[in-house]
């Protein structure tokens, strides 16, 4: 085996959960970086309309990026437990079977969603005077998707084998590339939000060049195999079997996330730009509890594989701590200059005030996003998936939607626009806890000794 991977069975827990994911939280941060380069070089470079536009394509980009990277765990639980177990022959088959599943996924999604591109933006009410710049930059911007789709479960492979500096390395320079391609495509050449588009697709694919390579590295005559993939059946079913339901989870939050746009954009342009900013300073906030919540799954996955559980339990405690005093340091900050990091993207004064109040309103709720994401990957890395989906779908989208239904209607306030993500995550965290506690009666990964 060529990994120089973490191999998660032995060795200090902190000191391997801190190692593996700070290359993810870099990772993440350039991965926003290059995905707010659009909004940022188009809030400057355009007009505020143009910014909405493109913060616009975030609920449609999210339910279909989201999906792949739900996928992606199927992908690293496979992986992750085959390395654990030492069995190099299962794990060479497992990788190339993920590989060979992304591409064909990805070029049919790919397809379905600039199909779907007009629907997509009438379900999130966009107003007319935005909408013509929000389809061409989805349809550009959604092109490209095949791509993210392989890379992400490209990334969730080579992490799932304790390798989280090569997706680092790969995104350092798909964002270096990305952010150059929009100053040349907006700022020099005028193309508007097309041009920003199209920096995105061009960024994607050096992504999937670069860790193809890495795969083909690891384990040599590294390719697609659609003989493989059959002759593999039952590995491509588990990791569908396990992939669906995240992916499917992270697909109703993103669906759900459309609808919140139908109130969002009712109260116009100035919303629009404003509370789409705040979304997306908010994914840097989040950066951490999203790296852990990685970083456990294969923690778990590869102890699992090894049966140490004693060892997969003592990760989970060290990894929420770490996820919480990280989040909190990280949230004071951005709470503190909320209004130069609005301001970033665009300065008029009536786009700032509504990110500036849309952060403050968020980010204290953000410590329990937290045990949201440790638990969830915890239970993804022991193959539980299906419940916590059901778990998400209630409180991501049920219960945030009966929160506006009913409220929004009497008050017809933006601020409760902002206070629908807290009520939303809360509730999903009180429904995980229970969950997670009722399979620990009855499970002995969580419960019982090494030896049993």
């Amino acid at each position: 085996m060529k990994s120089k991977g973490i191999d998660f069975c032995s060795g200090n827990i902190v000191k391997q959960l801190l190692l593996f994911s700070i290359p993810i939280v870099m990772g993440e941060l350039l991965q926003n970086l290059y995905n707010s380069a659009d909004a940022i070089v188009v809030g400057n470079f355009v007009s505020k309309q143009a910014l909405a536009a493109v913060s616009i394509c975030v609920g449609p980009s999210d339910l279909m990026v989201g999906f792949f990277n739900g996928m992606s765990m199927g992908s690293s639980v496979v992986v992750a437990q085959s390395f654990g177990l030492h069995d190099r022959e299962k794990l060479l088959r497992a990788m190339r079977v993920s590989f060979t599943f992304s591409v064909i996924f990805g070029v049919l999604v790919s397809l379905l969603g600039i199909l779907c591109a007009p629907l997509l933006l009438r379900i999130t009410g966009a107003q007319p005077e935005v909408f013509g710049d929000a389809l061409a930059y989805l349809r550009v911007y959604l092109s490209g998707l095949m791509f993210t789709a392989i890379y992400n479960i490209g990334a969730g492979i080579v992490r799932a084998i304790g390798d989280a500096e090569a997706p680092f390395r790969i995104l350092v320079v798909s964002c270096c590339v990305n952010i150059v391609m929009d100053l040349v495509c907006v700022g020099l050449l005028s193309m508007g939000v097309i041009g920003a588009a199209v920096a995105t697709v061009f960024s994607q694919l050096c992504s999937v060049i670069l860790i193809y390579r890495r795969l083909k590295r690891e384990s040599g005559d590294f390719r697609m195999s659609l003989t493989e993939l059959r002759e593999n059946f039952a590995i491509a079913r588990r990791v569908v079997t396990i992939g669906i339901p995240s992916g499917l989870q992270n697909a109703m939050i993103a669906i759900s996330n459309l609808f919140v746009w139908r109130y969002i954009n009712s109260f116009g342009t100035n919303a629009s730009a404003g509370i789409g900013v705040a979304m997306r300073l908010d994914r840097f906030v989040l950066l951490p509890c999203k790296a852990f919540g990685m970083t456990i799954t294969t923690f778990v996955g590869q102890n699992v594989g090894a049966r140490q559980y004693r060892r997969s339990r003592a990760g989970i405690l060290r990894a929420l701590a770490l996820a919480l005093s990280v989040t909190a340091f990280i949230g004071a900050l951005v709470f503190l200059f909320a209004g130069p990091c609005v301001a970033l993207f665009n300065s008029d004064p009536d786009v700032v005030a509504i990110g500036v109040a849309m952060m403050h309103t968020i980010i204290p709720f953000y410590l329990v996003l937290d045990v949201r994401e440790i638990l969830a990957g915890v239970l993804r890395g022991y193959g539980y998936t299906q419940v916590p989906m059901v778990i998400s779908v209630i409180g991501m989208i049920v219960v945030r939607q009966l929160f506006l239904s009913l409220t929004m209607p009497q008050f017809r306030a933006i601020e409760l626009l902002y206070y629908c993500y807290p009520v939303g995550w809360i509730s999903t965290v009180v429904l995980l806890v229970g969950y997670y506690f009722y399979k620990r009666k009855g499970c002995v990964g969580l419960t019982g000794s090494d030896d049993e």
